[in-house]
């Protein structure tokens, strides 16, 4: 049956989102502050607004009465989707989810003081003078962030009292939407990150994709390997978490769930979002029998998953750009990196760059056996011979 998605955001997951939507014969309209984004250029409609503007978003809605409401971005009026909700418009996964995980506060204090889930230390700011006495009380150094944001705009590590000037004002102005409200974290000493994709059926059990490793430089994925090397003990201690905090956040669809782990004190569970993850996009090097954006878009729809296979271990790698201009972004190294074996290259179509944004993705996979190391080096490798310009 066709139904009629609304997507909030329309950036590089969006894009995939929306591809995996038009081959099962589904009507897509992507939404996003600017045009051109890059799922607007696959998607059956546009819409041009901010997600801020709840009146905006309400016009939208009643002027394609969509089945589905899918949030690709944090910054959104969330509180609208609760009377969307009860018009019988689906909020994907639902509008409790998204409510509570695009606000860092509601969903940390939900994991860690409802749930019992074991999370770094924390506390809020709301000034600079609320700040100085978290990271007192926290000890240096320290993580601060704002409570809405993504890509890690805003993050900032305080090593002392003397960087948490600069730290209030970089998390302040990195904040989306209109909280002005910073989450002071303890340091945790952590050996590794993975991301766990968790998938919530209509009717069916939780399912988790092999867990992925990947690497954040201020706080912004740069690349990302599945499957990452992870104790059983751990794995299993990980998905009962992401279990536990999806069903109390209710929906179905995909979730990027976020954890550190430490040899020496076992998981964190760290963040969430209700939504295809960025680190995800290795799912696209053939890794999986379906990739994450094929496993959102079924549980979606309520189709059933059977289970989720490991095919292939893979890795990925950004393309960043360099330079920051208005006009329409050109690109070199493409033969390059086409000439290899079991490697794709995804050029997000983004039509304008700004420094060190994304502008493409290299993914390559290998048979399960293979050297994952050497699978990550050559991954990295391609994607810094293609040069945006």
């Amino acid at each position: 049956m066709t139904k009629k998605i609304l997507l909030l955001g329309s950036g590089e997951l969006g894009k995939e989102f929306v591809i995996a939507a038009q081959r099962l014969g589904q009507y897509v309209i992507a939404c996003d502050s600017y045009a051109g984004a890059p799922a607007m250029q696959v998607a059956d409609a546009c819409e041009v607004f901010s997600m801020l503007d709840g009146d905006a978003l309400d016009k939208v809605v009643a002027k394609y009465h969509p089945d589905i409401i899918v949030p690709e971005i944090e910054a959104i009026r969330t509180e609208r989707l609760y009377h969307l909700e009860k018009e019988d418009i689906q909020v994907v996964p639902s509008a409790r989810a998204v409510n509570y995980t695009m606000n860092r506060k509601a969903i940390r204090d939900l994991a860690a003081k409802e749930l019992g889930l074991k999370t770094a230390k924390y506390f809020y700011a709301t000034s600079f003078e609320e700040l100085k006495e978290a990271a007192e009380k926290i000890g240096y150094p320290c993580v601060i962030k704002p409570l809405m944001s993504s890509s890690g705009k805003g993050q900032s590590i305080a090593k002392g009292p003397e960087d948490l000037s600069y730290s209030w004002e970089y998390g302040c102005m990195g904040s989306r939407g209109d909280i002005k409200e910073l989450i002071v974290e303890e340091f945790v000493k952590f050996d590794s990150e993975i991301t766990l994709l968790t998938v919530t059926q209509k009717n069916g059990p939780t399912l988790f994709c092999p867990p992925i490793g990947h690497v954040q430089k201020g706080g912004d994925y740069r690349e990302s390997f599945q499957p990452a090397h992870i104790a059983p003990e751990h794995l299993a201690e990980a998905q009962h978490m992401a279990a536990k905090v999806t069903e109390a956040l209710t929906g179905y669809g995909l979730w990027g769930v976020e954890f550190f782990l430490s040899h020496e004190n076992g998981v964190y569970f760290s963040e969430l979002s209700p939504r295809p993850h960025d680190t995800g996009m290795v799912t696209l090097a053939n890794t999986q029998n379906l990739n994450e954006f094929e496993l959102h878009l079924y549980a979606v729809l309520g189709l059933p998953i059977p289970g989720i296979t490991q095919e292939h271990i893979g890795a990925s790698a950004v393309i960043l750009s360099p330079i920051a201009s208005q006009e329409t972004p050109r690109y070199k190294g493409e033969e390059l990196v086409c000439s290899q074996p079991n490697t794709y290259l995804r050029i997000f179509g983004k039509p304008y760059t700004k420094l060190n944004r994304r502008m493409g993705v290299v993914v390559c996979y290998d048979k399960n056996d293979g050297d994952l190391d050497a699978l990550r080096d050559k991954c990295k490798a391609l994607a810094a011979k293609v040069e945006v310009y």
